[in-house]
C-alpha cells in the first residue's frame, strides 16, 4: 500500500479524509498547511502521493505551489488536488503534471476512485 501526504487546512475534513485512506490500507502523513507539508517532503519519509487542497487558508494558492515544490523533491510524486471552489481549464494548467483532481464536497466512494486512479500503475 502507498504512504500519502494530505494537506488540508480545515481539520474535520482532513481527519475524515485520514480516516477513509487510512481504511483503504493506506498509511497517512498529514499537514495543515505548505510549511508543514514542506518538512515532510523534506525528511527521508516515504511518500507515494500527495493529496492537497488548492486553496489553503494561509497561502491563497498553497496546493499548487506546495505540488510544484514537492515534485520538485520528489521526481515521482503523484498528486491529486481537491477544492470547494471552481475549476476551470484555466486553472488546471496550473496543476503539475499528470495530476488528478477531486471536486469538494467529495463522497467516500468518490474519494476512493480518486485514490486508486492515482496510484494505478
Amino acid at each position: 500500500m502507498a504512504v500519502i501526504l494530505i494537506v488540508e487546512d480545515d481539520g474535520f475534513l482532513r481527519d475524515d479524509a485520514e480516516v477513509m485512506i487510512q481504511d483503504w490500507g493506506h498509511d497517512i502523513l498529514s499537514a495543515s498547511d505548505v510549511d508543514e507539508a514542506l518538512v515532510l517532503l523534506r525528511s527521508a519519509q516515504p511518500i507515494d502521493a500527495l493529496f492537497t487542497d488548492i486553496y489553503l487558508k494561509r497561502a491563497i494558492l498553497g496546493g499548487y505551489e506546495l505540488a510544484h515544490q514537492a515534485i520538485k523533491l520528489r521526481l515521482n510524486l503523484r498528486v491529486l488536488y481537491t477544492t470547494g471552489n471552481t475549476v476551470d481549464d484555466e486553472v488546471k494548467t496550473m496543476f503539475v503534471d499528470g495530476a488528478h483532481f477531486l471536486q469538494k464536497p467529495y463522497t467516500r466512494f468518490q474519494l476512493q476512485h480518486s485514490v486508486e486512479e492515482l496510484l494505478a500503475p
